[in-house]
């Protein structure tokens, strides 16, 4: 636990404490009045209940419309469905930014709606919540389908046997069991909604701010650190209550019911009602999911000429972004893959050694040692990226000119990423087998090597697959600390959709395209590899 716990110490807890205690300290002596001064201003009570409206909204929506996804991919056997499986989590581990720009391209101005109906939803809350939803709709159809699918019908036709209705069975038996399940992926949903920032950034215009959204502009744009250090410390506390009652929600799932083997529990669909429910969810995963995609697509190829690469080809200049970048676009893909490998290689080492610190110890240290690993999922990242820029700028770390300051930032999310992935499968191990190498002269490294590591290889390559996806799309701290010379892909989005003019508009949405086509694949690969179907991710 030493190292996680050190990392954690230096990256996060340090450049985090420094940003508010700059905000709420002068000349030494803590201000703590500041922050019934703050919470009391009309703009931030505002923006506070926007944030919370929003998230609220935006999880309901998505348990409405994921639940029967949720059904079907638990229940219901189809030709195509674990390919379908990896298209509908493929939002999941998009970049916010690439999720903003392709939602721009379908509700924008000139966007696809625009051109057929004449219907624009930018700049309205309309276009956040379905942004959302599409962010977040394999959450829960992974981690409520993943129970659901190893909850064993037996119990239901038992109760059905002795009287009770298809309804009334479902409402008494299965439903009570897949409550901590809906609690959990209600919960992550929000937490990600409350914690918003790229999409409200592109989609939501000057007239929505979200609490990530306004520490943003009050550090970046006026520099009011008081205000940013106290907003901080309200994501924070709010953070912390949610990953508390989901870490509880977690508990009580694991002992909900018997669980029994995913591949007995799903049929083909049987009766017009069960078709009816698949086609639903086909074209639910059709507009929401693979429209946005196919548009932003179809855009990054619109050009003035006709359709065709000319986006893509100006990438490759310089010249024709102005002051945009100092060197041409298409180096931001280099970048972001360099940076992408350095951070995966980070988080799995700081990633496997926690989930084997985990699975090594148990009591209440542990469990908060869980949590702690979490936070930087909800803990605003543009708090982290500045905290960055006001600590690490002087020796024995001055890291600020260095190019590893941007893959330890996001390294940072991939932590918990590596920690969820692997510890299910360190936990299955049999301790037995340790014991016995043991017994037979091996060392703990080359017990953990001929043991444990041939057991877990697939959780590793799995779990270094996530990584690599969330840091390749890491935006909200990014955008403090990537260098002008050195953008990322996120990075010269947001730049280029920054700036007016149909060749920076179009460039955007082929760096986005690009982005997208890298995810995609990243996880389409890691559904080849995984074993265990069970699960969130």
């Amino acid at each position: 636990m030493a190292v996680p716990i050190a990392f954690f110490a230096l990256f996060f807890a340090y450049p985090v404490a420094a940003i508010v205690g700059r905000g709420l300290k002068a000349d030494g002596v803590w201000q703590f009045g500041r922050i019934g001064t703050v919470l009391s201003r009309p703009d931030i009570l505002d923006v506070l209940r926007f944030t919370t409206w929003q998230a609220l909204a935006s999880t309901a929506f998505t348990l409405l419309i994921a639940l029967p996804g949720a059904y079907v991919f638990a229940r219901l056997e189809f030709p195509g469905k674990q390919l379908l499986r990896a298209v509908v989590t493929v939002p999941f581990v998009l970049p916010t930014v690439v999720v903003g720009t392709a939602f721009l391209a379908l509700l924008g101005r000139g966007g696809f709606l625009d051109q057929l109906w004449g219907v624009r939803l930018d700049t309205t809350v309309w276009a956040i919540l379905l942004a959302h939803v599409f962010f977040n709709y394999a959450v829960v159809v992974r981690t409520v389908g993943g129970l659901w699918a190893q909850l064993d019908p037996r119990q239901e036709e038992a109760a059905r046997v002795l009287g009770a209705g298809r309804l009334a069975a479902w409402r008494r038996v299965t439903l009570p069991a897949l409550v901590p399940a809906v609690a959990a992926a209600a919960l992550m949903v929000f937490l990600f909604t409350f914690t918003s920032f790229g999409v409200v950034q592109i989609l939501g215009g000057p007239g929505y701010s979200t609490l990530e959204v306004e520490i943003y502009r009050q550090t970046a744009q006026l520099l009011d650190l008081p205000t940013a250090a106290v907003l901080t410390l309200v994501q924070f506390a709010a953070v912390g209550g949610i990953l508390a009652v989901h870490a509880w929600t977690v508990r009580r799932r694991e002992t909900a019911l018997k669980l029994v083997d995913p591949a007995q529990t799903a049929r083909p669909p049987r009766g017009a009602g069960q078709r009816a429910l698949l086609g639903g969810v086909l074209l639910t995963v059709l507009l929401l999911v693979l429209l946005p995609l196919g548009v932003l697509v179809e855009r990054s190829l619109d050009t003035s000429g006709g359709y065709g690469f000319g986006f893509y080809r100006a990438l490759g200049s310089a010249d024709a972004n102005g002051s945009t970048f100092l060197v041409p676009p298409v180096d931001a893909i280099g970048n972001s893959l360099r940076y992408a490998l350095a951070a995966t290689l980070i988080a799995l080492v700081i990633g496997g050694l926690a989930a084997a610190a985990l699975t090594r110890r148990a009591g209440r240290l542990v469990r908060g040692f869980d949590a702690l690993l979490m936070l930087p999922l909800g803990v605003s990242a543009v708090t982290v990226g500045f905290g960055f820029l006001i600590t690490l700028d002087e020796p024995p770390l001055d890291l600020r000119t260095s190019w590893i300051l941007v893959p330890l930032a996001q390294a940072l999310v991939g932590v918990p990423f590596v920690v969820r992935t692997m510890l299910p499968v360190l936990r299955a191990v049999d301790h037995r087998l340790r014991e016995a190498a043991a017994v037979l002269g091996a060392s703990p490294l080359r017990a953990w090597r001929e043991v444990d590591l041939p057991l877990v290889r697939r959780a590793v390559l799995v779990a270094a697959g996530f990584a690599f996806a969330v840091s390749l799309g890491e935006f909200g701290a990014t955008v403090f600390i990537a260098r002008p010379d050195n953008p990322t892909l996120p990075v010269a989005v947001a730049r280029l959709l920054g700036r007016s003019g149909e060749l920076n508009y179009g460039q955007a949405m082929a760096l986005s395209t690009i982005l997208m086509l890298v995810c995609a694949v990243s996880l389409l690969l890691l559904e080849r590899i995984r074993t265990d179907r069970s699960g969130e991710f």
